[in-house]
Formats: structure tokens, sequence, C-alpha cells
């Protein structure tokens, strides 16, 4: 079984998640004894993908249309697709990411593959059966798939595998081109409104999110989530209550209706924690509360709490954090 692996680029850099998903794949390849190739979407730098070597893909396949540098659910498929007929992969890993889900559920179709989505571990062969452990019900169970078509596309949930880095290993980049023509690009959005972020640490790539909720009683107080943020490297994040109210962008509200996030680390200040909140990030591996009402639902999921008032406890946090620099 040969591998390939879908890596997803952004503004010429290969995404934090993609690096996960790199070594993800190098690893089932050499546990079937073959190697890994990867086929690169997006807005890509030809340094950004021979650096793939680090996470232990061998070759590196790029077609530099530039009607591929934005998502075309229609294109990208036909794309990995092509790719996957090129290097003959039996397995194909990509992101559990807004565009590895899309356009896993097509390339399952057209290349009558098992999918498997969410996957938080390596495969495993037990008596011929391909295995893979997936989470479910917003990270509250797994379950365990058998794969049992010939092919098989899996999903890999953010965070959930540590990126390779073996230093000076590089990948060989070559061009490829899967021959795409206008209709594939027919689902193209005929007009794209760009709201880009400016400075700050992307949402979904983020290692590590302060969020903040209601208890911060108002947008002129987001200074003190955005200070220890900086401090930390950080991203911010908010809640649903305090996008409906126009406090914080609706891009930055993390829960069930919004962005689900998996980073190391969760802060989260003066949010009470209703059900729909935890679904978005209860895959965080350190979740800290702090509230000043020590009966908050939040508490019960945390990993570290701190019972006090937002206002008095961030300015001191901050500062604890910039004095250990």
């Amino acid at each position: 079984m040969s591998v390939l692996v879908v890596v997803e680029c952004d503004k010429g850099e290969v995404k934090k998640s993609s690096l996960e998903v790199a070594s993800y794949g190098a690893q089932v390849a050499q546990a079937l004894g073959t190697t890994a190739t990867a086929i690169a979407v997006g807005e890509a730098s030809e340094a950004s993908l021979a650096s793939l070597g680090e996470q232990g893909i061998s070759k590196v396949l790029y077609d530099n249309e530039a009607r591929l540098k934005e998502f075309v659910n229609g294109a990208y498929t036909k794309l990995i697709a092509a790719a996957a007929e090129q290097e003959q992969a039996q397995v194909i890993v990509l992101a559990n990411s807004n565009i590895g889900t899309s356009v896993g559920s097509r390339l399952a179709v057209r290349l009558q593959a098992s999918l498997a989505t969410n996957v938080v571990e390596l495969p495993r062969v037990e008596g011929g059966n391909f295995i893979v452990k997936r989470g479910a019900y917003s990270g509250k169970a797994f379950s365990d798939v058998v794969l049992l078509n010939d092919r098989k596309i899996i999903a890999v949930k953010k965070n959930s595998i540590e990126a390779l880095h073996n230093a000076g290993q590089t990948a060989q980049v070559q061009s490829f081109s899967a021959q795409l023509a206008d209709t594939d690009f027919a689902d193209a959005p005929k007009q794209v409104i760009m709201q880009e972020q400016t400075g700050g640490v992307p949402l979904p790539e983020a290692d590590k999110v302060v969020s903040g909720g209601r208890g911060m009683k108002g947008p002129e107080n987001w200074h003190l989530i955005e200070d220890l943020a900086k401090a930390l490297g950080a991203a911010t994040a908010c809640s649903k209550p305090v996008s409906d109210v126009d406090w914080r962008p609706h891009h930055e509200h993390v829960g069930q209706t919004g962005i689900t996030v998996s980073p190391n680390l969760y802060i989260a200040c003066g949010i009470s924690g209703a059900i729909q909140h935890l679904a978005g990030v209860n895959s965080s591996k350190v979740i800290v509360v702090i509230n000043k009402d020590p009966e908050a639902p939040f508490f019960k999921a945390a990993d570290y709490g701190i019972v006090g008032d937002v206002f008095d406890v961030l300015p001191k946090l901050t500062q604890a954090v910039k004095e250990l620099g």
C-alpha cells in the first residue's frame, strides 16, 4: 500500500495541522513498508514543501494552477484523485478540517474508498482488518472502525498526533498537473468577501487559546484577554453570547455552532461552560477555567481552576507569564 498525504498550505506555508497529518502519513507508510508522498493544495512555496521531509515525506506533488490557491471542492477532489491514481495510493491521509471533510466524502465516492473522519490514533491491523480509532459525540466517546474497501481515506483530528521534526531531511518537490478544466471550477464561489485576520495567531491553528465570556462585562475590557494572549503567543476566542451581542467578531466564536478547537492549552475567562461551548473545546489537552462562581459548570471539565474575579486574576496572570519569559 502506498500512502498519499494531502497537505494544506496558506500564504506560502504548510499549515500546522498538515504537519501533523504528514507525520501521521509517514508513520502509516513506515508500518506498511512503503513511502509517503504528499499532494499540496493552496498557496505554497517550494521551500516549505521541501521541508516536509522533516515529517517523513519523501516526495511532494504540486500543481501551480493559479485557481487552486483558493479552495474549490470539485477541483481539489479531482486533483487529489489524480495524484492518488498516479501514485497508486491505497491509503489517503488528510486533516479533519473544513477542506479535509469536504473533499474526503467526494474522494470516497470517486475512488470507491472507505472513509473515517475524526481519527485520533495510528491505524492497526488485526486479523487482516485495517482498524482506526475515531472520536464520536463531540469527543465524549471513541469507536473502532474497520475500513473494508481496498482504498482507505483517513481524516486525522488536529492535535491528536505529534508532528515529527527530523532536522535536515528534505522532500523532493515535483510539478504535477491534474489537467483541470474550467468545468472543474464550476462550484467556485462567484464572489469572495475576505475578512483577513490581522495580527495574532489564527484560531483553528492555535496551540494556545485565551477565551472570554459574558463575565468580561463588555468589549471595553477585552484588552485583558488580548494582553494574556499576547504574552502566551495565543489566539483569542469567545463564547457564543459574546459574539451574538457583537462584543467580538463571529469568527472568534468557539463552540458546537462555531469553531471547534483542539489546542494544547485553553484558558476560559468568565465563561460559565454551557454544554454547547464545551462541545467545541473538550478536545483541548489542558483546560484552565477562571470564574468567580465556584459552581460554574465549566469547573467540572477543567484540568485547573481559579475561583476569582477575572479583573483581578488576568492582570496578575499576564504579569506572571511575562516574568517567566
